[in-house]
Order: structure tokens, then sequence, then C-alpha cells
């Protein structure tokens, strides 16, 4: 809560500072975005999870549910795990059930998991450190890249994510550890609220 109120009051003071002289369309939509999704405390939405490890690529299904602190994972795909659910509350992020586990190792330090993809595309909307963004296709998408404010481009995790212009779902997400994609999360029936 303290940390959702500190980007909210943040976003208000950038507002303030600026005006909105000097602000781009794709800088005040990303705002506005943000501060929607810093309004709910949840969403559900179908996606289609690709991780990379380099020498392995693990690909999954699945539909999330986000309701404040909970997130409730079914997978769909691959066939083998199809109808498992996971919940994760915190730092827990295997998922398993009746001795069948679907834990494929973390792709950073901080411990990102294909299961905890998600959760930190999410926290990467509401309070990411917007790096730039931009329209793309002819306006349709929003493009907003988050990273580290002091890092190089390149180092370190980076976050890319696609809004829908028109609707501000979110469509796509990739993750990025020292300049290589771990994570890319493609979203369908994605709903805010």
């Amino acid at each position: 809560m303290r940390k959702s109120l500190l980007c909210v009051l943040m976003t208000a003071l950038l507002l303030t500072g600026c005006g909105q002289a000097g602000v781009s369309e794709a800088e005040q939509l990303a705002l506005a975005i943000r501060g929607e999704y810093l309004a709910v405390d949840g969403c559900t939405a179908r996606a289609a999870v690709t991780a990379d490890y380099g020498q392995r690529v693990y690909q999954y299904e699945l539909a999330a549910a986000i309701n404040g602190e909970e997130t409730v994972l079914t997978l769909s795909a691959p066939e083998t795990v199809a109808g498992l659910t996971a919940r994760l509350t915190g730092e827990e992020n295997l998922l398993e059930y009746d001795g069948v586990a679907v834990e494929t190792g973390p792709l950073d330090d901080n411990g990102l998991t294909p299961v905890s993809s998600v959760p930190a595309l999410l926290e990467a909307v509401r309070s990411g450190y917007i790096t730039a963004c931009a329209l793309e296709e002819e306006g349709t998408l929003l493009r907003v890249d988050c990273g580290d404010p002091a890092g190089s481009p390149g180092t370190g995790t980076e976050t890319a994510l696609w809004f829908d212009a028109s609707t501000h779902a979110l469509v796509r997400g990739e993750i990025s550890v020292d300049g290589f994609r771990v994570i890319l999360c493609e979203f369908s029936d994605f709903t805010a609220g």
C-alpha cells in the first residue's frame, strides 16, 4: 500500500511539475495506464509464457487470476501438466500437485521463474521505473520500457510492456536479464478490476 501511494504521489508531482507541456502523448498514456493499474486490486487473463534459459526453452499456457497479494495460476499446456493450479502468496514460486512439479529454476538472481513472471510483469506496470515509452503499430499499442534508473541499457533486469492503446489491456510483456530475453508473456482476455 505504501509503495502504491508513493507511486501515485510521484506521478501527481510529475504531472503538476511539468504541467502537460513537453510530455508526449505516449508518456501521458503511460502515466494514465499506471494510475489505472494502481487503482485496481486484481486482474484475470490467459497467458502464453515462454521461458528461455539459453540452452532450454519452456512454453506454458495458463489462466491467471490475481487478487491483491494472491495469484492463482492454472496451467492448460503442456498437456502433461494441464489442470495443475498454484496459489502464490509471497515468496513461494513452486507449482506442484500430487507429486508432479513444474519447477525449472530461477532465471535471474532475484528468483524470477516462469511461475512468478505474470506477477512480476504486473509489478512492473505498477511501480517499474519507466525508461522509455512510445506508440507503436500506428498508435494502437503503447510500449513502456522499465529498468534501473541508474543502470545502463542492456544490463540488469529490464521489462518491456505493451498495452492496447484504447482499452489499456496488457497484451504482451518481456523480461530481459543483461540484454537476453528470458520471459515472453502474450496475454489474451486481459481484464483488470
